[in-house]
């Protein structure tokens, strides 16, 4: 077993606190808004959120509640079904606009 550097582990550990507080409030904006029929918090990150019961309708909606909860506007080639498919394409595209956790 090698020596571990503690900066690459800490930062592996703030990184991935990141991607969790994203994708906890992801999961906030789709339980009000994403008009789910399957409970969020039973869902995996990557499992698909229109077999959960998200349609288009709700995905406007989700869209402007996600703008409005991380005061980003997504751009045009991020509109479309793929960047709504699951929390963690959502916090993907949320990441490719900047979207970073606050400062712990």
């Amino acid at each position: 077993m090698g020596l571990i550097n503690r900066a690459d582990y800490s930062y592996t550990v703030l990184e991935e606190a990141v991607t969790l507080s994203v994708q906890a409030r992801v999961r906030s904006v789709l339980k009000s808004f994403g008009g789910l029929q399957s409970d969020i918090d039973g869902l995996a990150d990557d499992a698909d959120l229109y077999a959960a019961g998200l349609n288009s309708h709700a995905t406007v909606n989700l869209m402007l509640a996600l703008e409005d909860e991380f005061d980003i506007e997504l751009p045009d080639r991020l509109l479309r079904r793929k960047t709504f498919s699951s929390v963690s394409a959502i916090a993907e595209a949320l990441g490719e606009v900047g979207v970073k956790a606050a400062a712990p």
